[in-house]
């Protein structure tokens, strides 16, 4: 059986349960989150519907020790739950369509959620100032009563600014006013990361075994590119490399969300490569080409002398004191999976950890279709996170 049936009788039957026990809020409000995400139509979503309130979205301004950030308030009627959510790494921030699906499906079952634009992640940019942002955004949302009426709060990040969340979380500021973090398709080890996008080598949990070859996906190695451009080629190559290499980016982005835009925007890449002067034309072409072996090779030894800053790793951090979810797609290529069992590990004992590996993710999105021991792993994950 495909996913939606197996999705039909999980949600159905959670609906009924919670009818006489309402423990079970946490997961219909869970299933009814995952099966407008996972855009099942029919019976799912009738079933679930009564887990449906109206919200109110606007737009407010967060003050930052680096600036004022743009951020878009979804309001429900009625508010159980306070969240920041923070996008990943993507050029439009806030205005990302799936981000803003999953803010307002949230907030469509009773969570408060505040999605701040960060600037760094949008220019593809990891940075500790991006960190500094995510505190003084929870810090805000936390006096902010209409929205934050205990003062209590909880925390999600996407991909990188999952990892970035949870660095954020464990500083003391955050302590007495964060009840769970959830990174969600995050990393633990940035440097790691930066190996496995350059190489596709992914280190074992058991240190005595060898390392695990997986071909990367090419996002990750293009935004390294783009930041190593100005040490590649001449300086008045620079720019027009990066401007074509930042619309090979956003086609890719259109891609999972309009392949006829995405299409047009590829061939635009394909125009400013060819106009491109050598050597820039060439790194172009591999880019075009998607040849993540050779530009991993040629850009590992420039990434390997380089030293991020430890706030930019959890595993490096100091942890929080909140309990921490983990969740990441079993065959993510962008940051492997093995990054949040790392994180896991590092975890333990130091704070009440739930990590799940699920098929049903690729990298931080609800889209491939299993049974229904998978689709209830994804339910009881976010009814426990729903319940924080």
């Amino acid at each position: 059986m495909r996913l939606r049936v197996f999705a039909t009788v999980v949600t159905v039957l959670i609906a009924a349960a919670s009818i006489s026990a309402p423990y079970f809020r946490s997961f219909t409000r869970a299933a009814a989150v995952f099966s407008r995400m996972a855009q099942i139509q029919g019976p799912v979503t009738d079933a679930l519907e009564w887990e449906r309130e109206e919200v109110t979205v606007r737009m407010a301004t967060i003050p930052s020790r680096h600036g004022a950030l743009r951020t878009r308030v979804y309001v429900p009627a009625h508010i159980r739950r306070t969240v920041t959510l923070m996008a990943g790494v993507n050029m439009i921030g806030i205005e990302e369509p799936r981000l803003y699906g999953l803010a307002y499906e949230l907030a469509s079952v009773g969570v408060a959620v505040i999605t701040p634009d960060t600037p760094d992640l949008k220019r593809f940019q990891i940075t500790a100032r991006t960190v500094d942002m995510i505190e003084d955004a929870a810090q805000w949302l936390s006096k902010q009563r209409d929205l934050a009426p205990t003062g209590h709060i909880g925390m999600i990040g996407i991909s990188f600014s999952g990892g970035l969340s949870v660095v954020a979380a464990g500083r003391p500021s955050l302590h007495p006013i964060v009840d769970f973090v959830f990174s969600f398709g995050g990393h633990s080890n940035f440097p790691r990361v930066l190996r496995f996008l350059c190489t596709g080598l992914e280190p074992s949990l058991d240190p005595a075994k060898a390392d695990v070859y997986r071909r990367p996906h090419d996002y990750g190695v293009v935004i390294i590119l783009l930041d190593a451009a100005e040490y590649l080629v001449p300086a008045e190559q620079v720019a027009p490399l990066q401007t074509a290499i930042l619309k090979y980016l956003l086609a890719g982005h259109w891609e999972l969300i309009d392949k006829r835009l995405a299409k047009q925007t590829f061939d635009e890449a394909l125009v400013l490569a060819d106009a491109l002067p050598e050597p820039s034309r060439t790194y172009m072409k591999m880019v075009n080409d998607r040849d993540v072996d050779r530009l991993g090779t040629l850009l590992w030894p420039l990434v390997k002398t380089h030293k991020p800053e430890t706030a930019l790793s959890p595993e490096l951090s100091p942890a929080p004191v909140c309990p921490v979810f983990l969740l990441h797609g079993t065959d993510d290529i962008v940051i492997p999976s093995i990054e949040t069992l790392h994180l896991e590990r590092y975890l333990q004992g130091k704070t009440r950890v739930r990590a799940l590996l699920s098929s049903l993710i690729t990298h931080a999105e609800l889209d491939q279709q299993q049974g229904l021991g998978d689709v209830w792993k994804i339910v009881s994950f976010f009814g426990s996170l729903l319940r924080q």
